[in-house]
Formats: structure tokens, C-alpha cells, sequence
């Protein structure tokens, strides 16, 4: 992720992903997401390779590095089948995503991810947050009752102290998704710097018209595998048409996706 006055590495917010427990957050930058991001560029720089396949997959991202142990010894790992949902009088989700639009946009060899400057917020549990970036994965990771659905947006989403909160956003096969072609339109060839985006693309045209969702606790779906991430996947997907699809497979050229985790007895509600 690109921050003013931060020299720029190649990373995001989706590799590493979390920033590391040791490292003082808020001494960083003076928004919570801005630190977080900033702390992930500082841990990237020292991270080990991972990949999505081979040696470096999923199977083996906990003994790659000492950070990424909790990817195998952790218990409430995402993604996860969701299946068996109590239904609970669940406060509705208070998205404001309309206020601001994509600011850069990048490859990083792992996602086609679109960066925000503040000003689209999520209300959850009696407090605020920042929308930080929004990144896709094809095929989705998590799945709804069995089925896998081909895409699947991930909003990453922090509060002042630097928790997360993920809203994810199913895909389809169906007729073209209009605000998908925009962003597609400057989708980067290869991996690289964060680029700026030039198109107008608000990240409430990618919400489905019902908010109903499941909620569970889980965690990054990439290494570190940091856990205590809030995860709420909304019940309906959305559509794109299979030439969208494909041409983000294509670009990506590997599933992006890690398999499905146990759920060790957590509980999913709706």
C-alpha cells in the first residue's frame, strides 16, 4: 500500500496483511489505518516468501517463517465453510462506503487490491471503521453451505487501535458487473508500485442491495494468519460475467485462494 511520506516497498495490506504485535502502532502515523499499513510495508521488508503453491503454499506458510507459526497451529483460522448459522436478532451493518473513492491501485503478484483514503466507514460493535482497501480472490476462499462461488471481494476494514474487520462479497456468474469493468479497465499487467486510479469506482457499487450476513471470528487468510479478525460475509452475492472472471484468473495467472480451515467448535451466527 502506497502512504505519503512513507517510502513505498512492495507490499499491502493483504501481504503481510497484519501488522506484527511488537511494533507500537499509533507511534507510527497519526491514523489508525495509515499505522497499520505502515507497520506492514516495516514487516514486509523482512518477510519470507510465500505463494499460493508448491513449496511455499498453504500447507507449509507455518514453517516458512517463525511469524507465520499461528497459520498452522492457530484455531480459529479463515476461510471456513460456513454451514449451521444461529440465527440471532444481529444489529444490521451500518456501511457508509460512498463518501470516497479508490485512490492507487496494485498488483502485488497476489491481488488486484484498490487503496482508500479515509472518508468510508463501518460501524460495528458500538464503535468505528476506516475502510482501508478492498482486494479479490478467485476462486473465493470462503464458502457458503458447500458451494464456492468463482470471486470473492475481501473490504478490509480497521478501527482506531488497528483491529480488522473484513466484509466479503461474493461474485457470480452472470451478466458484466459494470463497476468491476472500471476497475478492471486499469487492472495492472504484472506486479509493481501502487499506481494512482483515475476512475471513478465507490466502493458501495460492489455491495449487493441486502446487507444480511454471517458473522464469525477468524482470521487473515494469508500469512501471518494473525487472529482476532472480525469476519462478515454477506448472505447474497453479486454478479460478473465469466470473461470478468476469467480475466482476473488470467491476470493473477494461480488460484488465489487458501483452502478452507476447521472450525473448531466456533460458532457462526446471522
Amino acid at each position: 500500500m502506497y502512504i505519503p511520506g512513507v517510502q513505498h516497498l512492495a507490499c499491502d495490506f493483504h501481504v503481510p496483511f497484519l501488522y506484527r504485535k511488537e511494533l507500537t502502532v499509533k507511534k507510527l502515523l497519526p491514523t489508525a489505518a495509515a499505522a497499520v499499513a505502515a507497520t506492514l510495508c516495516l514487516a514486509a521488508a523482512h518477510a519470507a516468501q510465500w505463494s499460493y503453491q508448491g513449496v511455499n503454499g498453504p500447507k507449509h506458510w507455518g514453517t516458512l517463517s517463525q511469524d507465520y507459526s499461528v497459520c498452522e497451529r492457530g484455531q480459529n483460522q479463515s476461510p471456513i465453510n460456513i454451514q449451521g448459522a444461529l440465527k440471532t436478532a444481529s444489529t444490521p451493518l451500518t456501511l457508509h462506503y460512498q463518501d470516497a473513492p479508490g485512490k492507487t491501485i496494485v498488483n502485488n503478484g497476489h491481488t488486484i487490491q484498490i487503496d482508500f483514503d479515509k472518508g468510508n466507514t463501518l460501524t460495528l460493535d458500538g464503535h468505528q471503521f476506516d475502510l482501508v482497501q478492498v482486494h479479490f480472490h478467485a476462486p473465493a476462499e470462503n464458502e457458503i453451505n458447500g458451494k464456492r462461488y468463482p470471486l470473492e471481494a475481501h473490504f478490509v476494514n480497521a478501527d482506531a487501535q488497528g483491529k480488522l474487520a473484513v466484509v466479503a462479497v461474493m461474485f457470480q456468474a452472470g451478466s458484466p458487473n459494470a463497476s468491476l469493468a472500471r476497475i478492471w479497465s486499469q487492472m495492472p499487467a504484472s506486479p509493481g508500485p501502487a499506481a494512482p486510479l483515475p476512475v471513478k469506482s465507490l466502493p458501495s457499487s460492489l455491495l449487493p442491495a441486502s446487507l444480511s450476513y454471517y458473522r464469525y471470528s477468524g482470521s487473515l487468510t494469508t500469512p501471518p494468519c494473525s487472529e482476532g479478525v472480525r469476519w462478515l460475509v454477506l448472505q447474497s452475492p453479486v454478479h460478473a460475467s465469466p470473461t470478468q472472471i476469467r480475466a482476473f484468473e488470467q491476470r493473477m495467472g494461480q488460484a488465489t485462494n487458501r483452502p478452507v480451515q476447521p472450525l473448531n467448535g466456533r460458532v457462526i451466527v446471522k
